[in-house]
């Protein structure tokens, strides 16, 4: 009888333990007190645009809606409502989630059994408190450009860069220290989305992942886009700020071989135009005038022209015309072949007006200033 009672115990101990299976799809039940039935409700995705795309739509019955589907990984939807102002954002993932909504206030619903959701909600307070830090020097910012204040706006422009450094280390913190969330690998798939990225930190925090969260579809999917995007960054890792400038060389109007080092010692502008180019036709002027109150003092510019496009009957003859009407008495240099343009190439010229601004050491010091903000930084290189 005590052997009989002991293997009763053990197996429940073992039945008990056993691991339930993980989800592969989703259920999300709705509660919405005192919202008629025949409601509208909504569940929303938002694309890379920032628009958000209908993906199901249910009615409100006995107060009552639900919601059911697969994804591949945490996903962040949002909920409307059409009788409710604003939109609820909840993260996604293959459980069962129950929502609570807040008539009053649809953002404050109540949502529950999501682990990923409840970690972006604690994620989110940290980063709202970083976006209160630059609302108010954001709105001072816009007043020093309306009153073309180029002191106040560079002190400003420091105070941002420096918030929205502290805020991605504390994403990329985040991430490394919950490496076994697929809220982590969530952060990194919205991080590349944006146009600043610190692709070094964002792959070495992909790379720290669990191999459970990055053998995931979505993981493999992530992980080819960082590996793409930094191929790109390689490329272009020699054109930081700080770094030295690319050596080139390229003819002059009279076939003559002008290379850049030929300038060292002195702060020099190479700047990227066209005679077909609109702005920068518009620029040019600003350029002569820097140029000429500066020349004198040591500075020099390389015009590199990217005429040459198939519209251009004779590309030499315009770029020689315009240099001639706008008065660029600089260096001025071109294979006249439009954007495959060997320094185009060399300095990763996607557009023009280009410039890159170098110091006395050849560095690069800054990148596309125009108008007064290129004079006041060709004059601060000048007097160190």
């Amino acid at each position: 009888m005590k052997k009989i009672i002991l293997y009763t115990v053990i197996s429940l101990l073992f039945f008990g333990c056993k691991e339930e299976p993980k989800r592969t799809d989703f259920i999300i039940k709705g509660t919405a007190n005192d919202v008629y039935n025949g409601v509208r409700v909504h569940l929303n995705i938002t694309d890379d645009r920032g628009r958000d795309k209908t993906v199901e739509t249910k009615m409100v019955v006995n107060n009552q809606f639900t919601f059911e589907g697969k994804v591949s990984a945490p996903t962040l939807y949002n909920i409307t409502i059409n009788s409710i102002p604003g939109k609820l954002p909840i993260l996604i993932e293959n459980s069962e989630i129950s929502i609570d909504i807040n008539k009053t206030n649809i953002v404050k619903s109540k949502i529950t059994g999501s682990k990923s959701h409840n970690q972006y909600e604690v994620y989110l307070t940290e980063i709202n408190a970083f976006e209160k830090k630059l609302q108010p020097i954001n709105l001072e910012l816009r007043k020093a450009r309306s009153k073309r204040d180029m002191v106040k706006q560079d002190a400003l422009s420091k105070q941002l860069e420096a918030i929205e450094n502290e805020k991605s280390q504390y994403i990329i913190d985040y991430i490394n220290e919950n490496n076994e969330d697929f809220f982590s690998l969530y952060l990194i798939q919205e991080a590349i989305k944006k146009p600043k990225l610190d692709i070094e930190k964002f792959r070495n925090a992909y790379n720290n992942l669990a191999a459970s969260v990055k053998s995931t579809k979505a993981g493999s999917a992530t992980k080819l886009t960082l590996d793409n995007l930094y191929n790109i960054h390689m490329k272009t890792s020699n054109l930081k700020i700080g770094m030295v400038a690319p050596n080139f060389k390229a003819p002059n109007a009279d076939d003559q071989m002008i290379a850049l080092e030929d300038l060292k010692g002195k702060v020099t502008i190479i700047d990227f135009w066209a005679a077909w180019c609109g702005p920068c036709r518009r620029e040019n002027p600003n350029v002569v005038k820097v140029y000429n109150e500066f020349h004198k003092d040591g500075l020099e510019i390389i015009g590199i022209s990217l005429d040459g496009t198939r519209g251009q009957k004779d590309p030499k003859k315009a770029w020689l015309d315009a240099v001639e009407k706008d008065k660029l008495t600089w260096t001025q240099l071109s294979y006249l072949k439009y954007f495959n343009d060997p320094v185009a190439k060399l300095y990763n010229i996607q557009s023009i007006p280009a410039t890159y601004i170098l110091d006395k050491e050849g560095r690069i010091a800054a990148k596309n200033l125009r108008g007064n903000a290129l004079r006041l930084k060709v004059a601060e290189l000048l007097q160190k």
